[in-house]
């Protein structure tokens, strides 16, 4: 028994290491979560039911045949309950700007028998997607990695349909954190509208609107 938690307060203590160099790291480079990092996004914990898989895919209010942009999917812990959720006549777009976590993800889905992804090797503000396509798209934990935060929100809006929903997913754990007030207020900037919000400060999904009031200022 002693063993064993010898063993679990070493791993605790390696986590807690790894996340604060890389947060104190982030500070001054880009850093996006690297592949052979990607099981520690896919750890359950029961503890944080904001963050969990089928709290922010609920929040999403998915409907069978909508088209869904996966903003950084990394290992496809989203993509894939989504793209079951839209169903084989929906379609959902997933973007990583590294290949080996669009690897991990593409596995999942052959594992899945999962057949409406579409990958794609690019980053979130160089991404050159059809205007006014999608219903729903999503930044899980995924916002602080981008260098031009306002250029991804603003391709965002472009893509999503009037009335389409941008949910955004933060964990205080995550060394890119960004604060509920810092979103909105960028997010404001390009033309979007809070609707949702869900959790607290130090986990939260944030959901926020394209609607014709909006579209109609922001082209003013």
């Amino acid at each position: 028994m002693t063993t064993t938690l010898y063993i679990l307060f070493g791993f605790i203590g390696l986590l807690i290491l790894i996340v604060s160099i890389w947060r104190l790291a982030s500070r001054h480079f880009t850093l996006p979560c690297p592949s052979w990092l990607g099981w520690l996004v896919e750890i359950k914990n029961p503890f944080i039911e904001t963050y969990d898989t089928r709290a922010i895919v609920r929040h999403l209010d998915l409907q069978p045949g909508m088209k869904v942009l996966d903003v950084g999917c990394g290992p496809g812990r989203i993509t894939i309950p989504v793209a079951e959720a839209v169903g084989p006549n929906g379609e959902v777009v997933a973007i990583d700007i590294q290949p080996g976590m669009l690897r991990r993800a593409q596995q999942k889905a052959q594992v899945a028998n999962i057949s409406n992804i579409r990958f794609l090797q690019v980053g979130a503000s160089e991404a050159k997607l059809e205007q006014s396509r999608y219903d729903r798209a999503l930044l899980v934990t995924v916002i602080g990695e981008i260098p031009d935060q306002l250029s991804a929100l603003k391709m965002i809006f472009d893509v999503l349909k009037v009335k389409g929903i941008l949910s955004i997913t933060e964990i205080m754990l995550d060394p890119h954190y960004q604060s509920r007030s810092k979103i909105v207020n960028l997010a404001n900037k390009v033309g979007f509208r809070e609707i949702n919000f869900f959790g607290g400060r130090f986990v939260f999904t944030l959901n926020l609107e394209k609607s014709d009031r909006t579209l109609t200022s922001s082209s003013s």
